[in-house]
Parts: structure tokens; C-alpha cells; sequence
């Protein structure tokens, strides 16, 4: 299902500024890279996905100076760190061997990749406490909302858990807001802004628990059944 990107804001915030370090310029990922993509076009683009998903004029992103893209051998996929005084200069570490591993589709996993990690250099994480499994569904979310999601990808329910992190909680986060509304997700993130996490924070967005959202959501994929999914929403809900 191709979902449509929401209006840009009205008043676009500035792009940090761009730095490319390629630390191997002979191995083959380094050529396939730049074959695929321009790095300071990928990463405008990938930070402006952030600002559509997660931001509005009320509710701005965090005031990035500079992210620094690291290509370089190493284990894994893809990290983000935070350095400078303030933190707001970012890293983002990409693995040359898993772009050798990934040239069949290279732009779109390179670009997916980035559309990731460019979230965790802006995202909020209720001061260190938000799960790693909600940390990184968030940044699949806004991977899916922008049309990278990969084959292999796909929506887990029952037998799974919703903060099971990537593919898993950013299909389940695209349910909520398809169900309760564009800007729900961004609103989820903006109350991680200034304090610490708490599960509550879905009830306060959509009047249910986490739990029985997930309880929901596994219904719709097991069963399809729409009467049955309003039912579980409908139903009392003590937890928090």
C-alpha cells in the first residue's frame, strides 16, 4: 500500500551540515556507494523524513549542527552516536561489507539505512529511558513511511511482542496512526521530549493500553476481522 507523505511544514527548518568520511576508497563497497547515491543529496533527504514524521511548527526537532556519515569495515549493519559538547553533532557509522552484501538493491538499502539512522540522531528518548525496541521501531516507521521498506520485511503479531524493535513495532506504530490519526507517532515521540517514558503514553494518545492496541493489532493479522478488532478497542481497560 503506497501511503501518501504528509504536507511539508510551513516553515522548513535548516539542514545540518554534511560531512562524508569514506575510510577505504578501494573497497568495493566505497564505489558501490557512490555509484548508488550522492551522500549529501541522501542525507538532506533523510533528514527531511524525520522533520515529515516526527516534527510539526509547534513541536520542532532538535537543533542538529552536523551529521557526520562514516563509511568504513566493521561488523552489523549501521550505528549512530552522539558527540560534541551538547550532543547535537551526529555520527552515523555505515558498514562498507554490508553494502558490498546489499549492491542488488543498492540505493533503496542505502537510502533505507540512512532514512534510519538519520532518525536517531533526532528522535526523542524520554531522557534515556524509551525501550530499544520502541527507539528502533520508530526509525523503521519512518523507513516504512517513506517507501524503503525491504523484502524480507513484514508485520508480526501473535507469538510476537510490540516492542520487539525494527519491522515488528514500526508496522505496529503505522497501525496506531493509520487508526488514530496522522500525527499520532509524532505526538508519541514529543512526549518523550522532556520526560521520562512510560507505556501511559499510548493510552493518553488513543484512550488504550499498549497492550490491548497490540491485542488488537494481532486480531486484525490473524483474523482480518474489523467487527472483532472495534470489539477489543471497545472493551474496558485497566491497564495503563
Amino acid at each position: 500500500m503506497i501511503i501518501p507523505a504528509p504536507p511539508a511544514p510551513s516553515t522548513p527548518w535548516p539542514l545540518p551540515r554534511i560531512k562524508l568520511h569514506i575510510e577505504d576508497l578501494d573497497h568495493e563497497g566505497a564505489a558501490i556507494f557512490q555509484g548508488a547515491v550522492n551522500a549529501r543529496d541522501a542525507l538532506h533527504l533523510a533528514v527531511q523524513a524525520s522533520y515529515r514524521w516526527l516534527y510539526t511548527v509547534d513541536n520542532p526537532p532538535p537543533k542538529v549542527t552536523q551529521i557526520l556519515l562514516v563509511l568504513r569495515s566493521m561488523p552489523g549493519v549501521a550505528h549512530t552516536i552522539g558527540t560534541g559538547r551538547d550532543g547535537m553533532e551526529k555520527e552515523i557509522h555505515f558498514s562498507l561489507e554490508y553494502i558490498v552484501h546489499s549492491k542488488a538493491r543498492a540505493t533503496a538499502e542505502i537510502m533505507g539505512v540512512l532514512v534510519h539512522e538519520t532518525v536517531h540522531c533526532y528522535q526523542h528518548n524520554g531522557k534515556n529511558t524509551c525501550p530499544g525496541g520502541l527507539i528502533e521501531g520508530i526509525a523503521d516507521y519512518v523507513r516504512l513511511r517513506e517507501g524503503y521498506a525491504p523484502p524480507h520485511w513484514k508485520r508480526r503479531g501473535e507469538g510476537a511482542q510490540w516492542d520487539a524493535g525494527y519491522d515488528t513495532t514500526g508496522y505496529f506504530l503505522a497501525w496506531i496512526e493509520d487508526t488514530y490519526g496522522a500525527g499520532t507517532v509524532s505526538k508519541l515521540n514529543h512526549c518523550m521530549k522532556n520526560k521520562s517514558y512510560h507505556k501511559r503514553h499510548f493510552k493518553d494518545l488513543t484512550k488504550c493500553s499498549v497492550k490491548k492496541l497490540w491485542n488488537a493489532y494481532c486480531c486484525l493479522l490473524k483474523d482480518d476481522d474489523g467487527a472483532k478488532v472495534l470489539e477489543i478497542l471497545s472493551a474496558r481497560d485497566d491497564d495503563d
